[in-house]
C-alpha cells in the first residue's frame, strides 16, 4: 500500500513539474521596456556608486595626509622638548661646576694652610715641651 501511494505521489509531482516547464512565458513589449528601464537604472546606480567610491577614497587620502602631518608635528614637538631638556641639563651641570670651583679652590688653600700650621707646630714641639704636651692632648702627636 505504501508503494502505491508513493508511486501515485511521484507521478503527480512529475506531471506538475513537466507541465510547468512546458508552459511558455510570453515576452511582451512591456516586459522589454521594463528590462531596458531596469538596465538604465542599474547603470545610473553603478555611476552613483562609483562617484561615492571616488569621494570616499578622496576622503581617506585626505585623512591619511592629515595623520601624516600630525605625526610630523608630534615628532618636531618631541624633538624640541627633549632638546630643550638636554640644554637645561647641560646648563645645570655647567652652572654647578662654575659655582663650586671657587669653593673647591678655597678648600684646597685652607688644607694647605692647615698642613703648614701643623708642620710648624710639630717643629715647635721639638723645642718646647709645653707645646708638645698640648699637641699630644689634642691628638696631633
Amino acid at each position: 500500500m505504501k508503494k502505491i501511494w508513493f508511486l501515485i505521489t511521484l507521478g503527480i509531482l512529475l506531471n506538475i513539474s513537466l507541465y510547468s516547464y512546458a508552459k511558455e512565458i510570453p515576452f511582451t513589449q512591456e516586459d522589454r521596456d521594463r528590462l531596458i528601464r531596469l538596465e538604465e537604472g542599474q547603470k545610473a546606480l553603478n555611476q552613483r556608486i562609483n562617484g561615492v567610491e571616488k569621494s570616499f577614497n578622496q576622503r581617506i587620502d585626505d585623512l591619511k595626509e592629515e595623520i601624516r602631518d600630525m605625526k610630523t608635528f608630534m615628532l618636531w614637538g618631541y624633538g624640541i622638548l627633549f632638546g630643550g631638556m638636554g640644554i637645561l641639563i647641560g646648563f645645570v651641570i655647567w652652572d654647578r661646576r662654575t659655582a663650586l670651583a671657587p669653593a673647591i679652590k678655597q678648600y684646597k688653600e685652607l688644607e694647605e694652610r692647615e698642613e703648614k700650621i701643623e708642620k710648624v707646630l710639630k717643629e715647635l714641639s721639638t723645642r718646647d715641651p709645653n707645646v708638645k704636651e698640648a699637641l699630644r692632648h689634642v691628638g696631633l702627636l
